[in-house]
């Protein structure tokens, strides 16, 4: 008697059958029909994939991942089955074993361009910049028409600061496909460079594309009001609104262009229907610029009961009303933050003929960086864009130099309990800089800086003296039109010289003293934030 002897794998017909039904989408029929097989060919790989496939299909991840496990059990050495049981670990929202996956993928299989792109993501997302770059770099180098790891990498490069690396690799992506969202990412990067004129180009060309981005227009808009131009810029707002009314930042600009017209009420309603950055505490401001004192105290009291103290906004505000109406300070970001000033000197910048200060001054002077319309500032300028993430060496090395000086500043006041200490930024990145150059007679009124958590400035030219304390810093706890019930606000003075540094909470009121030599008057100032 002869015994027939089984083949180990389904005959090509069985599988057809079942491959008939998964692209038809049938899948719980597939899948039971493939079920069915694998009970006789359990080692099939063909037959695990195509039940891998319909769960996956079917959404239930957690079953296809166990299929795809089998299918390695049988054979480990399959590139394209590790990456399958990455995705699905992807849509399992398990980065860390999808992370796993591309990489055995990719070790199997160097060459995978679309593994190197998913990976890229996936390491994006988990704030590793550098990693995800290396990766959309390899994925363009086997791939050089990959739009969207073109894309990819200048949003890394951007977020990482690298605003000009970002800008070749938007042009790039234009290049391949001249899309609306392909000019609005060019147009912030460019914005983000102070090159408004440019910006302003790029997001027009976003908006002929697609007339209904709201992004946008509120982009566009808010490089119109860094021109001065604030009657378009509140146009563009309007716009913004008017293709997406919940818009959180458009409402907060057409908010806050009330509020720089002093038109306190008004701003109210916008900042309350937006969620974007500090627009609930702009809604105290309103309140509190409007002798709104009750209904300020009421919303201060929530969140003092409710949140931990890192508002600047509201470490400004509770400390001004606290000294207004005689109370103690309930909110404890910094209730005292004219003890909270570090007067400091960088070295480097010691000697009027030291290289790292001709260079920046020369940079600050020559190059071509555009201006950025300040209200309070007079008879000066201040340059737009982000100066501290420019690629120039000399701005390069100062940051540098600046963020030791904080992490100084933070060893200092170690110990404290105020929430500035306590919740101090860990990643010292600068959410702003920019230089500021006054001529005879230029100064700048009272004011805090409420998109920062601590804030500086570096002095690198001062007018003779002409007075004294004349084109000093000086700060205190009052400021900005904030109603006062009496005028026991108490100030201080610092007298720089070149080379000096000024740290002190963003919450806190500074302005400049005017003076009156003929000599330019040119610092660096910077906000630096918790990511």
């Amino acid at each position: 008697m002869v015994t027939k002897v089984s083949p180990k794998q389904p005959s090509p017909t069985e599988l057809h059958a079942v491959q008939q039904l998964y692209q038809s989408g049938q899948l719980p029929h597939a899948e039971a029909q493939a079920r069915a097989l694998l009970a006789r060919f359990p080692k099939s790989l063909a037959l695990l994939n195509l039940l891998a496939m319909c769960q996956q299909g079917q959404g239930k991840l957690r079953e296809a991942a166990v299929s795809f496990r089998q299918m390695l059990a049988v054979d480990g050495g399959i590139a394209e089955i590790h990456f399958n049981l990455a995705a699905v670990y992807t849509q399992l929202n398990d980065s860390k074993a999808a992370i796993s996956a591309y990489r055995k993928a990719l070790q199997l299989k160097p060459h995978l361009s679309v593994a190197h792109f998913n990976l890229g993501a996936l390491l994006q997302r988990q704030g590793l910049l550098a990693e995800a770059a290396e990766h959309y770099q390899h994925a363009l180098e086997r791939q050089p028409g990959y739009y969207e790891a073109w894309v990819n990498l200048g949003a890394v490069r951007q977020l990482g600061g690298d605003l000009r690396g970002a800008e070749q690799c938007y042009v790039k992506s234009l290049e391949l496909r001249p899309d609306a969202r392909g000019y609005f990412n060019l147009g912030t990067v460019l914005f983000g460079q102070g090159e408004h004129p440019r910006a302003i180009a790029a997001f027009q060309e976003a908006l002929r594309l697609e007339p209904g981005f709201a992004d946008a227009w509120n982009d566009l808009g808010e490089a119109f009001r860094d021109q001065g131009n604030m009657e378009e810029a509140v146009r563009c707002y309007r716009e913004a609104l008017r293709t997406a009314p919940g818009h959180a930042r458009a409402n907060y600009n057409v908010g806050e262009s009330y509020a720089l017209g002093g038109q306190w009420e008004q701003s109210i309603p916008y900042f309350a229907a937006s969620d974007f950055a500090d627009a609930r505490e702009r809604v105290l401001l309103s309140l509190y610029k409007s002798s709104r004192f009750e209904d300020f105290k009421l919303r201060l009291d929530q969140f003092v009961a409710a949140e931990k103290p890192a508002s600047v906004l509201l470490g400004s505000l509770s400390t001004h009303y606290a000294i207004n109406f005689r109370q103690q300070n309930a909110y404890q970001f910094c209730r005292h933050p004219m003890d909270y000033v570090l007067h400091t000197h960088i070295e480097a910048l010691s000697d009027a003929d030291c290289p790292l200060l001709s260079q920046l001054l020369n940079d600050v002077t020559h190059l071509a960086i555009a201006e950025r319309k300040q209200g309070r500032l007079y008879y000066g300028m201040q340059s737009a864009g982000n100066l501290l993430q420019r690629p120039e060496p000399s701005f390069q090395e100062l940051a540098e130099l600046i963020r030791a000086k904080v992490r100084d500043y933070e060893r200092h006041f170690a110990g404290s309990n105020e929430g500035l200490i306590r919740f101090f930024p860990k990643n010292l990145e600068f959410a702003s800089s920019w230089y500021l150059r006054m001529k005879k007679g230029g100064y700048l009124s009272s004011h805090i800086h409420e998109e920062g958590w601590i804030s500086g400035c570096v002095y690198l030219q001062l007018p003779d003296k002409a007075g004294e304390h004349a084109g000093s810093f000086e700060y205190g706890v009052d400021g900005d039109d904030y109603p006062r019930l009496h005028d026991d606000f108490p100030t201080r003075i610092v007298d720089q010289k070149v080379g000096d540094l000024v740290l002190f909470p963003s919450s806190l009121f500074h302005r400049t003293i005017p003076f009156h030599s003929e000599q330019e008057r040119i610092c660096i100032a910077f906000d630096i934030m918790p990511g």
